[in-house]
């Protein structure tokens, strides 16, 4: 496997976009349970037929790039052309020096939106990303020496790696996380997503009530034929109120969410399974 994702990674960027976009339609058409899924996500939130066709081939492309992102070497700057819209918002919270939380939706290239980041911002002010580690050890491996790079640390998602965020933020620190990922039972509610009840995480909004920190949005957006991605920083739409009880809250990050996703719904990974029941808690090592 290493051998093939090697040679992937050495591919550029328009040939890893086109082999992506094969492969999400390969996806689609071989499984059933997926194609449902996505068909009914997105239908759920309303997106138009020709926006849910893209989105087949944007969530292969989406994998296709992992290995150029996860295997240049750590010190090498990006290989491809990143701009930014919104960077003096960034610069404006990190001067502000009280913690940043800055949320990702499955969107994008959101593998991209945290190395930017750091390569743009993380010697200053390096961030620490939230992560569910791979089930299958040699893709854990490849996730925690993919993301080991100058700026950017990962905390895992456990009692230790919360931890670990919550000191960043204090010492003002900058966070990222996946808002839309599914938490395990008892670290999320139920709060409305396009209209359903999703499992939604607690921790977002409970950590810059803890920690002070502001909250904001990063993601980048492909651009079509290899020519990079946009990094969007972003505001908000409806952040939660100050002193609002968890359910409230996941509510109002869902709702930002949903503002986000509706500016490029074809980036957006419709098959991710959004509404399924959390699973239970594994152990923490000791």
């Amino acid at each position: 496997m290493m051998p093939l994702l090697r040679w992937l990674g050495r591919r550029p960027l328009w040939f890893s976009h086109a082999l992506g976009a094969l492969l999400g339609w390969a996806a689609w058409a071989l499984s059933p349970t997926y194609r449902r899924r996505l068909a009914a996500h997105a239908a759920l939130a309303g997106v138009a037929p020709a926006d849910r066709r893209r989105a087949v081939a944007e969530a292969g492309r989406m994998t296709a790039e992992l290995p150029r992102l996860w295997l240049r070497p750590p010190a090498a700057p990006l290989a491809d052309p990143v701009t930014w819209d919104g960077a003096e918002r960034l610069d404006a919270w990190l001067a502000a020096g009280r913690g940043l939380v800055l949320l990702t939706p499955h969107m994008g290239s959101f593998e991209l939106a945290a190395q930017a980041y750091a390569e743009r911002h993380g010697r200053a002010h390096p961030i620490t990303v939230l992560y569910r580690p791979a089930r299958k050890p040699w893709l854990r491996t490849l996730q925690e020496t993919a993301r080991a790079r100058p700026g950017l640390a990962t905390a895992p998602a456990s009692l230790a790696g919360v931890r670990q965020l919550l000191r960043t933020l204090k010492a003002g620190g900058t966070v990222g996380m996946l808002p839309d990922q599914v938490p395990p039972d008892g670290l999320g509610v139920w709060a409305p997503f396009f209209g359903r009840a999703a499992y939604t995480m607690t921790l977002a909004a409970r950590l810059a009530q803890q920690s002070g920190a502001a909250l904001g949005v990063l993601w980048a957006e492909r651009l079509p034929r290899g020519r990079g991605w946009i990094v969007h920083v972003q505001e908000l739409a409806d952040p939660p109120a100050p002193g609002a009880d968890e359910a409230a809250a996941a509510a109002a990050i869902n709702r930002s969410m949903q503002a986000v996703i509706r500016q490029c719904p074809s980036q957006y990974l419709w098959g991710y399974d959004r509404y399924k029941a959390p699973r239970a808690p594994r152990a923490s090592a000791p």
